[in-house]
């Protein structure tokens, strides 16, 4: 059963929130592979160019009876650059990365609610075909979450962060 989870857009004042998180052991050793994002000043600097209106980059809070448990964001695909994705041609194919905030709500389900719940929210626009997601191939944990929400491993790609699976999910039939 999925849990209420709503997602609200970061902003400015949750960067120090986020560069916390980031910097969190069980989140280091997925997240960000060493992108730049040591100090508050690299997180701000990042995730701020994502706030514009304008950013094919969407990162929202995920909140879960009033209480920030994570960190989820949403981008065009085709609109990645610097060795992301540059043999896309479907405008309407989102991709997805999410990290929960705390090591302790781990393995209960609630990352697989979040992604489920922001999948939905995603494909409530009809312009997106497709999700993808691209966990590191070692990952066990998020590479089960991601199939439990319906996404399908297709192969594994080299990305800028190194090896990936890339997983999809397309547009439920209505």
């Amino acid at each position: 059963m999925d849990r209420q989870i709503d997602f609200r857009p970061l902003c400015e004042s949750d960067i120090p929130t986020l560069h916390e998180w980031i910097r969190r052991p069980h989140v280091v050793e997925w997240w960000g592979n060493g992108s730049g994002c040591s100090t508050l000043d690299e997180t701000r600097s990042k995730y701020l160019r994502r706030l514009a209106h304008d950013s094919h980059v969407k990162p929202y809070i995920a909140v879960l009876s009033g209480h920030a448990i994570g960190f989820i964001q949403s981008y065009v695909a085709v609109r990645c650059r610097d060795g992301w994705w540059e043999d896309e041609t479907d405008l309407g194919v989102c991709g997805i990365d999410q990290f929960l905030a705390d090591a302790e709500n781990l393995g209960q389900g609630l990352g697989t609610s979040m992604a489920s719940a922001f999948a939905r929210r995603l494909f409530q626009d009809r312009r997106v075909t497709r999700l993808q997601t691209d966990p590191s191939p070692r990952n066990a944990r998020a590479i089960r979450c991601y199939e439990k929400v319906g996404f399908r491993a297709m192969r594994e790609v080299t990305t800028p962060a190194g090896i990936a699976l890339l997983m999809v999910m397309d547009r439920p039939a209505s």
